[in-house]
Formats: structure tokens, sequence, C-alpha cells
């Protein structure tokens, strides 16, 4: 019986299966589309790190290293919106 492959992650031998299952949810999220603070259409993907383009709109904005907000940005929207 044929062994199943796994994807090559780099790492050689120090890829272990934690470090691979990390890696596979974090692609995962950077691939994914994301919804437009602009526009609000479904269609922001990632230009770099850090760069998020809608491909709607044209908007550009910066965000997270893996998804387009972050957490402490979310914050600080909530306290500019309280104020």
């Amino acid at each position: 019986m044929a062994k199943k492959k796994r994807k090559d992650i780099g790492l050689g031998t120090r890829g272990g299966a934690t470090l691979r299952k990390r890696y596979t949810r974090i692609i995962q999220t950077v691939r994914a589309t994301h919804k437009c603070p602009s526009c609000a259409s479904p269609s922001v993907k990632r230009v770099s790190v850090g760069l998020w383009n809608c491909r709607k709109c044209g908007y550009r904005f910066a965000g997270g290293a893996y998804t387009p907000s972050t957490k402490l940005g979310q914050a600080s929207q909530r306290i500019r919106a309280k104020n």
C-alpha cells in the first residue's frame, strides 16, 4: 500500500505534526477571501505581509499579517466609535 505524501513546508525532519497543522491553519486563513471594510464585498486578498487589496473597489489598506484586521485594531475602532 502506498504511503500518503505530506506537503513539505521546508522544515525537513523538524516539521512535526503540530507545526504542520499550525502552518496549514495559517495558510488557509491567508488564502481565504475576506470582507472589504469599504464596500463590504467578500473580495479582499492579501498582496503582501500586512497589505490587503479589494479586487472589486480597489481599496488597499494595511492590516494584520494573516488577517485583514487584528484584535488590537478592532479594539481601537471600538474606542474611536465611543468618542
